[in-house]
């Protein structure tokens, strides 16, 4: 009787285990059945976004990788602080920094609108919309894996402690990404999701006017945009092409050109990275093919999925 009872009860903990296992894994047909026009309908409003704004792309693609990296991808940044409850948005760095929570609202409510009730994560939302945003801008349209649900906590002091700041070295991203089980590839290709948007002068200043390992002239132009006291958000592109993906990202850090000094760790110090550098700067496909990938792994960190976790009727708020 004992042995039977073994038996059982092994036999429950294998299929609640198969169980767990089955609703943790993405996929990229989640919505197919439950809402056909999810995928179209974010699609619509980023392109809407993206065309009174080409700056907003990025800022999408980085909210979902702030997300991401603090304690998975479960849109626990999009939450706001309330009297009792203070999130990530206001954690050092993403104060005046991470953007793009109207649009995401705008995406909210127009699917809720297509989908007829409330189906669609906010935490698939970033991902799709990151995708979509890089597509849009000449990227790959890689196929994003859902299914995630929707934290109903965030952590200020976790966003403090695991996004890297723009005056890591090599060791310490290297470090960083592999804490959060990525590699070396990973934090090359996704670094260069540097090739859109724009960065603050307060992220770049100590760069320009202490580092050695940057290029006289470009440090002279950028100091007559950012000054050693004041402007700290006056904008300058994080390359020369903010608004198109492309190779100019790596072009740039070959040239000791990389706006954000964490950006120059990644060539000319004799690293492992210096290799990848200089392959993406030569071939695009590449880049693009392993971006895809790269973030499709990323994606997948520590996603809340099966019971987990909640989908928010409003991305700022827990039910």
């Amino acid at each position: 009787m004992a042995a039977l009872l073994r038996s059982i009860l092994l036999c429950v903990f294998v299929l609640s285990a198969a169980l767990s296992n089955s609703q943790a894994q993405l996929t990229p047909n989640f919505y197919n059945k439950v809402c056909p026009k999810a995928l179209s309908t974010i699609k619509s409003v980023v392109w809407q976004a993206i065309k009174r704004e080409p700056r907003m792309g990025a800022s999408l693609l980085r909210l979902h990788f702030h997300d991401c990296f603090v304690n998975g991808c479960d849109g626990s940044v999009l939450l706001d602080d309330i009297a009792n409850f203070v999130g990530e948005k206001t954690a050092f760095p993403n104060i005046n920094s991470i953007r793009g929570f109207e649009v995401v609202d705008q995406i909210k409510t127009q699917v809720n609108k297509a989908c007829k009730g409330n189906v669609v994560s906010c935490a698939d939302i970033l991902a799709i919309a990151a995708r979509d945003s890089v597509a849009i801008l000449g990227g790959p349209n890689y196929k994003v894996l859902m299914g995630r649900r929707d934290a109903r906590t965030a952590s200020a002091s976790d966003a403090n402690n695991n996004l890297p700041p723009p005056f890591f070295s090599f060791s310490q991203l290297l470090s960083n990404f592999q804490a959060h089980g990525l590699d070396l590839k990973d934090l090359v290709v996704l670094s260069a999701g540097h090739t859109l948007g724009y960065a603050r002068c307060a992220t770049f200043r100590t760069r320009i006017y202490n580092d050695t390992n940057i290029d006289p002239k470009f440090a002279a132009a950028l100091r007559r945009k950012c000054p050693q006291s004041g402007g700290d958000g006056n904008l300058q592109g994080l390359d020369a092409t903010p608004y198109g993906f492309d190779t100019a990202y790596f072009q740039a850090l070959l040239k000791k050109k990389g706006l954000l000094h964490s950006d120059q760790e990644l060539f000319g110090s004799g690293e492992a990275s210096d290799d990848l550098v200089s392959f993406y700067s030569r071939y695009p496909g590449a880049f693009r093919d392993d971006f895809g990938s790269s973030m499709i792994k990323m994606g997948n960190m520590k996603p809340l999925t099966g019971y987990d976790g909640e989908i928010r009727r409003n991305c700022r708020f827990v039910n």
